[in-house]
Order: C-alpha cells, then sequence, then structure tokens
C-alpha cells in the first residue's frame, strides 16, 4: 500500500503554512502492511512509554505502541528536510458496535446526544519527537509554549532561521499545524463532520486560538494525564479555516 504523500514540486514556492516539512498519510485498512507505521509506533512507544510513561513498556516487547484502533484509523506524519520522522497522529473512525477511544476511558454527560456515528471520528495519538519541542513549555504533545500563548495566526511559523537546532526549536508548530491540516484533508473528503479529541489544557487553547471550537461532553479525567473530552463540529467554522490556508 502507498501511502499518500504531500511535499513541494521542484520548483514550486514552498507551503507557506509549513514550509519546512512534508506530510503523509496513510489510509484506513491494512496499515500493518505499510512499512512506514512501524516508524510511526516506535515514535509512539518513544513518547507514551519512555518519556512520559503514560504506557508501561514492559508491555510492547517489539519496541512498538500499537493498539486495536490503529487498523480503523487515519494516520498522517511529518517529516523533515532529512526524511525523518518528527511527528504523527490519528483520526479514529467509527466502527460497527465499536466504541471511540474516549468512550473507553472518559465519562459523558447524561444529557448529550451523540451525532451520526459514521459522520464522526476521534483525534488521538499525536506525538512530536522529543528534539522539535526542545522548550520547557512544550508539551509532550509537541504544542510550541509561544503557540500556546499567542495562538497560532501569531506565533512564528514562516521564518527560516539559521543552523538546524533554531529550525528545530521555532518551527514545531508548523508540524501541530501540519499534521491536523491533513485530517481536515482527509475528513472533508470522507464526510467526517465532527471530531472527538481527549485533550490536555494546552492542546485546548492552541486549537480554540486558530478558529477550532469544541464542545465539552463529559467531565474530566485521568487519561494519558488530564484531560476533557471535547467534540467539534468541522462545519461551524469551515470558513474560517479555508481563510486561514489550512484547507488549501
Amino acid at each position: 500500500m502507498t501511502p499518500m504523500l504531500w511535499m513541494v514540486p521542484s520548483g514550486e514556492q514552498p507551503d507557506r503554512l509549513t514550509p519546512h516539512f512534508s506530510f503523509v498519510q496513510l489510509p484506513p485498512a491494512g496499515v500493518a502492511g505499510v512499512d512506514l507505521f512501524p516508524q510511526i509506533a516506535a515514535l509512539r512507544y518513544e513518547v507514551y512509554c519512555l518519556e512520559c510513561g503514560f504506557l508501561n513498556p514492559e508491555a510492547y516487547p517489539g519496541k512498538l505502541e500499537v493498539d486495536d484502533y490503529d487498523e480503523r484509523s487515519l494516520h498522517a506524519a511529518a517529516f523533515d528536510p532529512e526524511g525523518q520522522l518528527v511527528g504523527a497522529v490519528r483520526l479514529v473512525l467509527a466502527g460497527a458496535g465499536q466504541p471511540f477511544p474516549f468512550e473507553d476511558h472518559c465519562g459523558v454527560f447524561d444529557d448529550y446526544a451523540f451525532p451520526p456515528r459514521e459522520q464522526c471520528g476521534e483525534v488521538s495519538r499525536l506525538v512530536v519527537r522529543k528534539s522539535f519541542r526542545r522548550r520547557p513549555g512544550d508539551s509532550s504533545q509537541g504544542v510550541a509554549s509561544e503557540f500556546q500563548e499567542l495562538g497560532g495566526s501569531r506565533a512564528n511559523t514562516s521564518g527560516i532561521h539559521s543552523g538546524p537546532g533554531s529550525e528545530r526549536r521555532s518551527n514545531n508548530p508548523e508540524i501541530f499545524l501540519g499534521l491536523y491540516r491533513e485530517l481536515l484533508r482527509f475528513s472533508h473528503q470522507n464526510g467526517i463532520r465532527y471530531w472527538y479529541s481527549a485533550m490536555e489544557r494546552a492542546l485546548l487553547r492552541s486549537m480554540s486560538r486558530i478558529g477550532f471550537k469544541f464542545e465539552a461532553v463529559g467531565p474530566g479525567a485521568n487519561y494519558y494525564g488530564p484531560v476533557i473530552p471535547f467534540v467539534s463540529d468541522l462545519e461551524e467554522f469551515q470558513v474560517t479555516l479555508k481563510n486561514r490556508d489550512l484547507l488549501r
């Protein structure tokens, strides 16, 4: 299976939103047969098991963090100019009689009315390589401290800096934005209107400041750290997203 690779053709201008990175989509079903997926699973193991301690490393003797949701998910991955995998995220799709991850780990308000499940997906397993989130304030999911404080429209995501170290430290918002743009592209092409996500507060602030609107569907829970389950209606801010070039 060949993943979908979004790169800048020779002679064309770099993507204004994410000039330093390229992005890949791994379509749902059969990800185990895609050569790239073990790299994503290895990065997840590195972050979730070794760095953050959310999962027990001994449960993954192959050093690959995988679960039952992966086979029904759209995966997106980010690469630096040298071809190194630097970040990944997935959109878990509805399965017949199968829950979304947040339903297994978080409570839901009694009065919450679920939208049609075939129009829903859950964003999860957002990870960014440690060397690309090197400042103390950066979250474990790669949300830069300046991005949390200033919002996506004001954070520095476009400048080209001298030296690989400075570029890594200043451009991690590009990884975050580019990964979510791939999920948006897939969602709009496949009739996905609603996104669920169990988010930490840093990620919620960043997503809200670039135009995403979220409604809590349940109380806070301890799910790989303190999170709140939210739902977002993509149609409510489709125009905002297009105006900010997130669907370009």
